[in-house]
């Protein structure tokens, strides 16, 4: 079955994982984190600073593996983790982002890439699903989330590992 409207992988600009966020969706993400005084804000994978040049604070760092600052490599101490990950990494993105261990971590991410497990991994380094926003940005493949994780924060999402029949 094809797209109507034209959203095939096929015809993707970009063969790798690099999507530039667009400016008001990122303005859009950082508005939906609630922020603390002095909060530190790291932007994982900078690129144009589509995040980054809107973060609320100038009380902020950032990883761009473009300017050898490689996010694996990082070891900020940092209280929000606001990003656009690499979706063909995310295993890993989000094992480091538990790690670095902020308060907040926000992402966008596509539906099928919120997996339980990922979620369930979060869930026991002690963070909840605080807000959770489905959208569609025209020139990527389907439909996309906005999660932001909080740490001691009750998930608005529940888990059922029941297998129902």
């Amino acid at each position: 079955m094809s797209s109507k409207v034209g959203h095939s992988i096929k015809k993707r600009n970009n063969a790798n994982d690099v999507f530039i966020t667009p400016l008001e969706l990122a303005k859009s993400h950082i508005d939906m984190i609630d922020t603390v005084e002095g909060d530190r804000w790291l932007d994982s994978c900078k690129n144009s600073g589509s995040y980054f040049n809107q973060f609320p604070t100038e009380n902020k760092v950032y990883c761009e593996i473009l300017d050898n600052k490689d996010f694996f490599d990082c070891n900020e101490k940092v209280d929000i983790i606001c990003d656009n990950p690499p979706y063909s990494i995310l295993d890993k993105w989000f094992k480091k982002v538990i790690e670095l261990n902020p308060r907040v971590y926000s992402c966008l991410i596509g539906v099928g890439n919120l997996t339980a497990r990922r979620i369930e991994w979060f869930q026991q380094a002690g963070y909840g699903i605080k807000k959770l926003k489905m959208l569609k940005v025209f020139s990527w493949y389907g439909m996309s989330y906005i999660v932001v994780f909080e740490k001691g924060c009750d998930s608005i999402m529940e888990i059922d590992r029941k297998v129902w029949r």
